[in-house]
């Protein structure tokens, strides 16, 4: 959601600062050792082996610290444990270690819009297919846990459990085994002793003793990914029907997250779990901060989610919620399915009815008492300061800067000049002022269609600058202003959409601008699914004093489980194709159009480049045939981690093979890696061309085709193709193709483009950006 957490909170150690003679120990930290992909043993074997490592570390009078808070022993090998700093670095040295890293703290990301998207793709005729094996199709939920009772999660005609599937249902605090069913088959919560002694003070136990969802996101998530279809409204808002990508699809729970965050080393054990389980893809709608990401080796998801693909198990990511300012992407392996948020064709007005009878369309979603024909008294936030005020704060609401007795009664209108005050924070400075209800607006260039803000019963709304400089000139110019704010309104079919959420993160990514990343855009903006029954209303009031079993909910963490329930659909109509094939499937033939079939926009109304959608919106069900797909092998992963600069020694540790690096490995060379996209990070306008290299597989119903490729390139930038026409036959299903970009002449900066491969029913869209210095 839209940000639940500010901030990563990093584990690092401070170094004492000696005083005297007397040496102070350094403290211990929660460390993760990262020791390469997992050989076939008995787990009680492996978890000896590390408990051995450790012992022949730690100081005989420490051996209280000769335990194991995590052990990892299927899908890759390691251990969290309490090391020094002197500790770790030791360990880093030994020849079974690849990485030795501070576990971190991760945060979360965090209806209508699968009929947007279905609806979208009707205009090419397409039809839902018949689907024989949807229902063993097996969805990992790594988040906050799950709340079972949820209509979406009923197992009502669903058949019995895939043989498949060996996991488990944990009982726990107030969640008994018997919680899940046909449809959530597994459920699993993780605790860490340290973090309930020096992490987490403050949570309650029930949190983390159980599988049982306390806060709202994770319920979320899997409704998104996977709910079956039933009768949802946030109080009479967005009624319609409710479900999920593959409503048939099966769900496993895995609680690793609370409100405060997400431990590095519990989201390291879950994917390890979900692997052995049986699961088919991962949804991970979490992330570290834009701010201080990790190298791709001291990263627990980008670590997991290798060996997740290594093992044929999809893993779907949110891309943050950092934007729109540019390299704020997280969660940009190549190996990992990386999302952007976008609206849907639907808004939520708050109107806001002035004493003039002027009327405007604010956004917010509200149950507002206030009535139409009554008016209150309207005032800005500075002719209401509290006494050593200063006007800025109390333009902004900034707590303390309101007069309580001023207040009183009135509407009071804020603007939102200081960013680091949040609407909630405004709305409740002027709520705990005694006001009837408040008005926000925003900075210009800036819009609040793109997320919405649920104040519950409490009259809100906020407005564009444009609208709100009309708003304060009426307060200026009239002597005694009123204003009234009406419930909101849904409004349905709104243009233009989809839309690029301003908060959704932005590439080029920050580790290597090699690939390109976010891969894709899926809806994220106030999606209705399940939520925990009274966890909205527990912050803002409950309308009808009743509680709610669906909420609205905007955030890459909502976009995320949309592409892991296309990914399910598809994985359910092509049981056979690797976990790469559907993503290059869903990369190749997603829309870069709006609902007014104009090019995508930012939520700026400026044109949007594939920095901010990838690819482009998802369409799943024209992604069902593709015609030609890019697969990316877990060789081509290797190749990027030798080309990214890790060692030889490492990356055959990771991978449990004798794989060879190649020789003059660059980071240039990652461009190379058989990818859905082309990025080229650096091309100088005098040097001679780069060339990249891609294989495609003809995946269409006709063996015999043949595909002719079209270069949509910017003034300047040379692209091209050799060869221009490929050709399939029963024996030659793969063929490779050589791209050519010359930089002379074109503007510096990124240059986006595509290539479109055609063979008369199929269009396969392979989208460039290179950077010219």
């Amino acid at each position: 959601m839209v940000p639940l957490l500010q901030v990563i909170i990093p584990l690092l150690h401070f170094p004492f600062i000696i005083t005297s003679c007397m040496s102070i120990k350094p403290s211990p930290q929660p460390y993760i050792v990262y020791m390469g992909s997992c050989l076939n043993g008995k787990e009680s074997d492996h978890e000896l082996s590390h408990l051995k490592l450790l012992s022949s570390l730690i100081p005989s009078e420490e051996s209280e610290r000769i335990f194991l808070l995590k052990s990892y022993n299927h899908a890759f090998k390691g251990f969290s444990a309490m090391l020094t700093e002197h500790e770790a670095s030791t360990l880093s040295g030994y020849e079974e270690v690849v990485s030795v890293f501070p576990d971190p703290i991760l945060k979360l990301h965090t209806t209508r819009s699968w009929d947007f998207l279905e609806a979208a793709d009707s205009k090419f005729g397409s039809k839902l297919p018949h689907v024989q094996n949807s229902a063993d199709v097996i969805i990992g939920i790594i988040d906050t846990g799950i709340w079972p009772e949820s209509p979406s999660f009923s197992d009502r005609g669903i058949g019995k459990i895939p043989s498949k599937w060996k996991g488990i249902c944990m009982g726990g605090s107030n969640f008994n085994k018997s919680n899940c069913n046909r449809k959530l088959i597994g459920a699993r919560f993780y605790s860490n002793r340290e973090f309930s002694t020096k992490r987490n003070k403050t949570s309650p136990t029930a949190t983390r003793g159980s599988p049982r969802d306390f806060v709202g996101h994770g319920t979320h998530t899997a409704s998104i990914a996977g709910g079956v279809h039933t009768k949802a409204s946030y109080y009479g808002l967005a009624q319609g029907i409710a479900r999920g990508g593959l409503p048939s699809a099966r769900i496993a729970s895995y609680k690793a997250c609370t409100l405060e965050g997400c431990e590095g080393s519990i989201i390291l054990k879950a994917i390890d779990d979900a692997i052995k389980d049986g699961v088919d893809i991962i949804s991970i709608s979490i992330g570290a901060s834009s701010i201080l990401q990790s190298d791709f080796l001291s990263d627990p998801i980008a670590i997991g989610a290798f060996h997740a693909e290594q093992k044929g198990v999809a893993v779907v990511c949110s891309g943050g919620n950092d934007g729109p300012d540019p390299y704020t992407i997280v969660n940009s392996a190549p190996w990992i399915f990386t999302v952007a948020a976008s609206s849907i064709d639907r808004d939520f007005q708050s109107t806001i009815v002035l004493g003039n009878n002027e009327s405007y369309k604010g956004s917010a979603i509200n149950f507002s008492p206030l009535k139409l024909g009554k008016r209150y008294p309207l005032a800005f936030g500075e002719q209401v300061a509290a006494s050593l005020t200063s006007a800025s704060d109390a333009r902004n609401c900034i707590p303390g800067s309101l007069d309580t007795r001023k207040v009183a009664g009135k509407i009071v209108v804020c603007v939102n000049d200081e960013s680091t005050v949040s609407r909630k924070i405004k709305k409740l400075v002027v709520e705990d002022s005694r006001a009837k209800g408040v008005i926000i607006i925003d900075r210009e260039g800036e819009s609040s269609y793109d997320s919405p803000f649920d104040s519950g019963t409490y009259p809100f709304s906020e407005v564009e600058a444009t609208m709100g400089s009309k708003i304060l000139h009426y307060i200026n110019s009239t002597k005694y202003p009123t204003a009234t704010i009406l419930p909101s309104a849904e409004i349905i079919k709104s243009k233009p959409a989809p839309v690029v959420a301003s908060f959704s993160s932005r590439g080029p990514g920050g580790l290597t601008e090699n690939i390109l990343k976010p891969d894709i855009m899926a809806p994220g903006v106030a999606i209705l699914a399940a939520i925990v029954p009274n966890q909205i209303e527990s912050y803002y009031g409950a309308p009808e004093n009743k509680s709610s079993l669906f909420g609205i909910k905007s955030g890459t963490s909502m976009a995320c489980p949309h592409v892991t329930g296309a990914m399910a659909f598809i994985k359910s109509v092509h049981f056979e194709w690797s976990s790469s094939m559907i993503k290059s499937a869903l990369m190749t033939t997603s829309s870069v159009s709006n609902n007014n079939g104009k090019p995508l926009t930012n939520s700026s109304n400026h044109s949007a480049n594939p920095h901010e959608i990838g690819v482009g919106e998802i369409r799943p069900i024209r992604a069902l045939d593709p015609g030609l797909v890019f697969e990316t092998t877990i060789n081509d992963h290797l190749y990027f981690l030798c080309y990214y600069g890790y060692k030889q020694k490492q990356i055959r540790t990771m991978s449990n093979t004798n794989f060879m690096c190649p020789k003059n490995s660059t980071k240039q060379l990652i461009s190379n890696i058989n990818y859905p996209t082309i990025s080229i990070g650096r091309l100088n306008e005098h040097d001679g061309p780069i060339m990249v290299k891609r294989v495609v597989s003809n995946v269409g119903s006709k063996r015999d085709a043949t595909y002719v490729s079209v270069v949509n390139a910017p003034p300047g930038l040379l692209v091209k193709v050799v060869p221009k026409k490929i050709v399939f036959s029963e024996n030659m299903k793969r063929a490779s193709f050589r791209v050519f970009f010359y930089g002379k002449g074109a503007v510096k900066g990124y240059n986006f483009g595509d290539i479109r491969w055609f063979d008369g029913s199929h269009i396969v869209r392979l989208v460039f950006a290179v950077n010219i210095e």
